[in-house]
Formats: C-alpha cells, sequence, structure tokens
C-alpha cells in the first residue's frame, strides 16, 4: 500500500514538474510584456513587474502592422485548416475501410512525408507557386500550408474513421444509403472529434509557421504574424524586447482561445452508446 502511495506521488510530482516546465516560457513572457524599460534591464528580474505598464503594447502597435500580419495569419491558417478537413476526410475514409495494399502503401508514405526537411521541399514549392503566379500571396501560402498539413491530417483521420463500428455502415447500406449519403450523415458527425482535433492541429501548425510564409511572402502587407515579429529584432541582433514579448504574447492569445473553446468536443466521448449490445 505504501508502495502505491510513494508511486502515485512521485508520478503527482512529475506531472507537476512537466506542467511548471510548460507553463515558464509562457508566465515569463506575460511577466516580460508588462515590465517597463528600467525593470527589463535590471540585474535582478521579479516574476511581478513591480510598476506595470501597457507602453509595450503601445509601441508594438506603433512599430509593426500586427492586426494587418494577424489578418493575412488567421486568413491561412483558416483556409488551411477548411481545405486539409475537407479534402482529407473522404480519403482517410477510404484508406481506413479499403485496407488493399496501395491503401498500406499510402499510409506509409503519409508517415515517412512527416520526416522530409521544410528546406528540401520549398524549392519545388517555390516553383510550382511561380508557374502559378501565387508567390507572394496569402492563396499560395494556404496551399503550401495544405500541402504539409494534409498528410498528418489524413494519418489522424484514418484512426478515427477505423474507431467508427462498421455495423452503422452496413445498417445505413441496407436502409438503400450508397457510400457518399452514409460519410456524409453516418460517418462524419461520428467522426466530429477527430475532425475538430484534425483542424485544430492544421489551423495552429499554420498560425505559429515561420520558414515558408519568410521565403514566399515579400511585401509587408501580406507577411503574417511570426514574420512581422521578427522586425522587433535590429540589424545587430539586439531584440527591442518589451514590445517584442507584448506581440508575441499577442500572437499566443488565438491559439490557446479556440483550444479552450473546442477542447471540451476533442474530449468528448461521442461515440459513446452509438451501438448499443
Amino acid at each position: 500500500m505504501r508502495t502505491r502511495k510513494s508511486a502515485r506521488a512521485g508520478q503527482y510530482l512529475a506531472l507537476l514538474a512537466y506542467l511548471v516546465f510548460l507553463a515558464f516560457p509562457f508566465l515569463w513572457l506575460i511577466s516580460t510584456a508588462f515590465k517597463p524599460p528600467r525593470e527589463l534591464g535590471s540585474l535582478h528580474p521579479t516574476w511581478i513587474p513591480k510598476d506595470p505598464t501597457l507602453a509595450n503594447f503601445r509601441q508594438a502597435f506603433d512599430e509593426q502592422p500586427l492586426l494587418e500580419a494577424a489578418s493575412n495569419s488567421l486568413t491561412a491558417a483558416v483556409g488551411a485548416a477548411v481545405i486539409s478537413v475537407l479534402i482529407a476526410t473522404p480519403m482517410a475514409y477510404v484508406m481506413a475501410r479499403h485496407r488493399t495494399r496501395l491503401a498500406r502503401a499510402a499510409t506509409g508514405w503519409v508517415v515517412v512525408s512527416q520526416a522530409f526537411p521544410f528546406v528540401l521541399v520549398i524549392i519545388p514549392l517555390f516553383l510550382v507557386l511561380k508557374n502559378l503566379r501565387l508567390i507572394n500571396s496569402v492563396p499560395g501560402l494556404i496551399m503550401v500550408y495544405v500541402v504539409w498539413a494534409l498528410p498528418f491530417a489524413l494519418w489522424m483521420l484514418v484512426g478515427y474513421v477505423r474507431a467508427v463500428p462498421t455495423e452503422l455502415e452496413e445498417a445505413a447500406a441496407v436502409d438503400g444509403a450508397g457510400r457518399l449519403r452514409t460519410l456524409v450523415s453516418i460517418t462524419a458527425p461520428l467522426l466530429a472529434p477527430g475532425i475538430v482535433a484534425t483542424a485544430l492541429f492544421a489551423f495552429i501548425s499554420a498560425w505559429n509557421e515561420f520558414f515558408f510564409a519568410l521565403v514566399l511572402l515579400k511585401t509587408p502587407e501580406k507577411q503574417t504574424l511570426p514574420v512581422v515579429l521578427t522586425h522587433f529584432i535590429g540589424a545587430e541582433g539586439v531584440a527591442d524586447l518589451g514590445p517584442l514579448a507584448a506581440a508575441a504574447f499577442l500572437a499566443t492569445l488565438p491559439s490557446l482561445v479556440v483550444f479552450a473553446v473546442i477542447q471540451k468536443r476533442i474530449t468528448g466521448g461521442m461515440l459513446a452508446g452509438a451501438v448499443k449490445s
């Protein structure tokens, strides 16, 4: 009994340490965003600002077009999430329900493709977008994000589709429903947690992405938020720490809000009770 209690206490301590490790950068970012310049340069920094100020936020908005950049990031992230889900859902259904050699090979390729570095694919993507005249455009960036997010989104949804009982589809077929009707009316509603999780993954990946946006977007009015954040670092590598922290804090809020709003749908067991014995 004592051994079990000690093991459980150790697990809780490890979990607490992990949470502190994850929360430390974000909490320090918030603290830095509200500190005045004299506290930012202090040799003895404190967690809680002694004289909190909003000057860093005002300076950040005055120096860089944060709202315009946030609008570009939001457009790219939402577009990538929606298109990825629309493409991946029927593909995942086919791969999960028809376990042929081709489907297994496609699944293996999906997993292997995630190991490719960004540098390896940026030149082919750049040439394709150049021929389509989509360089330096948000639609072109959305295409790149869809290409990059689609393999992992497909891999995620295949697992969710396989968890849907085939008895439901067989019952729909007996009632005369075709494959498309079954997918739209029966399978898709039960896949809601997986679809939401996949869309969240695609959204956050696109919202935080930096490399593709840096290479493909040239004009300032079309740059995304992660690229604009680099403008707070001077030519000599010296960061304007206060405004940078304020802008970075604002940049993290949409991802947190989106996750907080839909996390119940991700964890909810929408398949519970779908099939009764």
